[in-house]
């Protein structure tokens, strides 16, 4: 009952934390909850951290609606479950989520218009699944001196896979078709977007080294507080 109480007042915490972050103006990107992923997945685990983001989301979608509201409220807390999963340990579930979405997407006939480039980033963290889930093994059993390396390549992996989840709703999804983008707006859109997801994939590391690594350092030395907790 005591861990019941304590998981759903985290995922509460977490999930006003993250909607208060999307409200906030960022001047770096498009939503500063982006930086709170990893720490949601790593800390609550893959299906808690998964419920608090959704939950986040949708409100924060609630009280700042856009024409595009769909494509966070899925990717967030797909790259959430993400850092959650390799914290676990779940390595074949994650590369099973990110086969389907890749494979959905290089099967879709529009991939083939679209340069492989704007795709390296998630190809890349396809390839560090298994090494990232191996240190985060490692750290669970004490090793706390790689935390900073290991928290920015989960940041990494957590970041990609959001993205991925984007271009899986857009393309294999045929989001772009309730939209009524023809293809040469999806080109256009897809071609800046992957533009905007290298720098978000540079920033997202850059605050999980700084700031998320110190946190989890700093939730290791409390008694009490093991994570991930789901």
């Amino acid at each position: 009952m005591r861990r019941t109480s304590l998981m759903a007042s985290l995922i509460g915490t977490f999930a006003a934390l993250h909607s208060i972050l999307y409200l906030i103006p960022a001047e770096l990107w498009r939503s500063l909850s982006i930086y709170l992923e990893p720490l949601e997945g790593i800390i609550l685990g893959p299906y808690a951290g998964f419920l608090a983001v959704l939950i986040g989301s949708i409100i924060a979608r609630s009280i700042k609606p856009t024409g595009l509201w769909m494509f966070g409220v899925f990717a967030e807390p797909i790259g959430t479950l993400a850092c959650g999963l390799i914290v676990k340990g779940k390595w074949k579930t994650l590369l099973l989520i990110y086969a389907v979405m890749l494979g959905a997407y290089f099967i879709h006939p529009l991939s083939r218009e679209i340069p492989l480039w704007t795709i390296l980033d998630i190809l890349a963290a396809l390839i560090l699944i298994y090494p990232a889930t191996k240190i985060s093994q490692r750290l669970q059993k004490g090793d706390t001196s790689q935390i900073p390396f290991a928290t920015s390549l989960i940041a990494f992996i957590g970041c990609a896979a959001d993205s991925l989840a984007r271009i899986f709703l857009l393309i294999p999804a045929g989001l772009y078709l309730v939209l009524g983008w023809p293809k040469s707006a999806v080109y256009t859109a897809f071609l800046a977007g992957a533009v905007d997801s290298y720098i978000e994939d540079i920033l997202t590391i850059v605050f999980a080294f700084t700031v998320g690594s110190p946190i989890l350092l700093a939730l290791r030395r409390i008694s009490g507080i093991k994570y991930p907790l789901s």
